[in-house]
């Protein structure tokens, strides 16, 4: 069961949602749960519905819900968020494989409602006691499944629905820029049958690698997070960094056993699902992991993850990049008690994500960091809340973005178009095309600038086609205030490609 809301990204430019979303109801909702490191899960759990739908600058309004998503929060079980299927997409049964993601390069037409967006939503806390079985919070519809976030924590070993970072203050203060990761990655490492050879991966990317605690009277949660420097600097996601709520203990653990519990947080994104935190002692001997560049990544390649799943520190996984640019959406609590929606533009990978791996490292075969992983795609009806092979991760390139904002500032800026969006089609040359329609365009922004105009249908960007509303907000939140977009669209049965400079998001 769905309600709409109307959303209009003139009132809640903030925000940039999609109009007339759809909230998912919390009736297909199940515990989620993440033990602490070394301990067994319990039952508690956050849910936060993500919407979907229509989107204001963002993202679209799905017909019929699909099959959905989880986001595995660190350590522990997530809580579901809710998806959604293009226009006349017919409703996925819960098992049902998930569309096939929308193919690069130069567009095609596509003849559905194109790819849908995967909600995932932030984990709750998980418990430390005995292990129970995980589960996503509100989905939307009976037959969708949930996103749920990779990180794990308990409140007072209760199951919590809605976002845990909730009242969560946020620690913002400016910090010395990083030094730079390593210049290059080494060559791929082979064994002598010309395989990959991950032991020599693991061993050079687990001390970059760390583990997360927290701690607090009423919750606990744990997660991963990824060395940057040698100054202590650690990029987490921001469900890891806050999950357990105010005055929270943090306590970082290195694969090589050392403990730091002196942390402070240096800034946090909501709206990425990113935080930084830095270590304080002796932090000179802390192997920083060298960053890759998400722009080369390509489908079939192979990956491996590293985190600490179900509080099980030092965890590597193996698989391929399954898709790229699959739109993935989330909640997450805001410091004034509010939640955001996050749009990611994510890559897909079957290399196995649990709660617990949020926040670690999705890294290829040199060892460079390609992607930090924060949800999980689960079915309606899984009794455990685990990888079906559905992860999904934050492209480094907007990871390290958002990271040197934070280091720098305390702060990070979301970029901007200035649109209200809504699933549509349009015909050109007796061909059908899906994408994002324009519904309304604000005065004095990027869409504006660029010549945009309502009733457009907008089906590709930098030559990657967007065949739905979240596509493209998960498009213009990869890239950072001021980049240009190379912006093709229908106008009156008309191809036509327009030149926009994307904004800053307002009230920031």
């Amino acid at each position: 069961m769905t309600t709409q809301t109307t959303y209009r990204s003139d009132s809640e430019p903030e925000v940039d949602r999609p109009m007339n979303s759809k909230e998912p109801a919390p009736d297909g909702s199940v515990w989620s749960n993440r033990p602490a490191e070394g301990a067994a899960p319990q039952p508690p759990g956050r849910a936060a519905a993500p919407p979907s739908g229509r989107a204001a600058d963002t993202a679209p309004p799905w017909s019929s819900p699909p099959q959905g998503w989880s986001a595995p929060d660190a350590g522990q079980p997530g809580t579901p968020a809710a998806g959604g299927s293009s226009p006349g997409h017919t409703p996925p049964a819960p098992t049902q494989s998930i569309p096939p993601p929308a193919p690069h390069g130069h567009y095609a037409p596509v003849p559905s409602g194109g790819q849908p967006p995967y909600a995932a939503q932030p984990m709750g806390p998980a418990p430390a006691p005995r292990r129970s079985q995980p589960g996503w919070g509100a989905v939307l519809g009976s037959s969708l499944g949930a996103a749920v976030l990779a990180s794990g924590l308990t409140m007072g070993g209760l199951a919590v629905t809605g976002n845990l970072n909730q009242d969560q203050p946020q620690a913002k203060s400016s910090v010395t820029q990083p030094e730079s990761a390593p210049e290059s990655a080494p060559d791929v490492p082979l064994t002598a049958q010309g395989a990959v050879d991950w032991t020599a991966v693991a061993a050079t990317v687990s001390p970059s690698v760390v583990s997360i605690q927290l701690s607090s009277p009423t919750a606990q949660g744990e997660g991963s997070g990824v060395i940057l420097d040698n100054e202590g600097h650690v990029l987490t996601n921001d469900h890891v960094a806050t999950g357990a709520g105010d005055n929270a203990k943090m306590v970082i653990t290195t694969s090589d056993g050392r403990q730091f519990s002196d942390i402070r947080v240096v800034g946090q994104a909501p709206g990425s699902d990113l935080a930084v935190v830095q270590i304080s002692g002796n932090v000179s001997e802390l192997k920083p992991i060298s960053l890759g560049d998400s722009a080369k990544v390509r489908v079939g390649q192979p990956v491996m993850a590293l985190g600490s799943p179900l509080g099980l520190a030092d965890t590597v996984t193996t698989g391929i990049v399954s898709a790229l640019d699959r739109p993935t959406l989330t909640r997450e609590a805001t410091e004034n008690g509010t939640s955001e929606l996050v749009v990611t533009n994510a890559i897909q990978t079957d290399a196995a994500i649990n709660p617990g791996n949020s926040g670690g490292a999705l890294v290829d075969a040199t060892g460079s960091l390609i992607g930090i992983p924060s949800s999980i795609a689960t079915t309606a009806d899984s009794a455990e809340a685990g990888s079906i092979g559905l992860g999904f991760a934050t492209p480094v390139n907007e990871a390290k973005r958002v990271a040197d904002e934070l280091i720098a500032t305390g702060k990070s800026t979301v970029s901007y178009l200035g649109t209200s969006l809504e699933n549509g089609r349009a015909k050109t040359d007796g061909t059908t095309h899906v994408g994002a329609v324009v519904t309304e365009v604000l005065p004095d922004q990027a869409a504006a600038a660029a010549g945009i105009e309502p009733g457009d249908v907008i089906i590709g960007v930098d030559g990657e086609i967007v065949p739905s509303a979240n596509s493209l907000m998960s498009q213009v939140r990869a890239r950072a205030p001021g980049e240009k977009m190379s912006i093709e669209l229908i106008r009156e049965g008309r191809v036509m490609t327009l030149d926009a400079t994307l904004g800053q998001r307002p009230n920031q």
